[in-house]
């Protein structure tokens, strides 16, 4: 499958890793390889990872670590909507999305 990234992930990307690189660049740095490699994970076995209506429609969700990656499968493309730490409130950044 294709992989499309939101225009909100760029940024969702570098909010985690200044975040984390406040307290050590090295764990930001680890941390950002993590969500980068399991956003090509989720591109090629997309439809592994259940659906999860209760947060948006057709939108599915993968975990890593303390954060969390929402996709959606259209068209034979896997768009990565937001990367999000898994403590924030799902549903106000999934209402952006277009």
């Amino acid at each position: 499958m294709r992989l499309r990234l939101s225009s909100f992930v760029p940024g969702d990307l570098e909010e985690i890793g200044d975040f984390i690189a406040q307290d050590s660049p090295r764990h930001a740095l680890r941390t950002l390889k993590l969500l980068r490699d399991k956003i090509k994970e989720i591109a090629k076995q997309s439809t592994l990872y259940r659906l999860r209506p209760e947060i948006a429609h057709d939108t599915r969700l993968a975990i890593v670590a303390q954060y969390v990656i929402l996709f959606r499968i259209r068209n034979k493309t896997v768009r990565i909507e937001r990367v999000l730490h898994g403590n924030r409130n799902l549903p106000a950044p999934i209402n952006e999305i277009d």
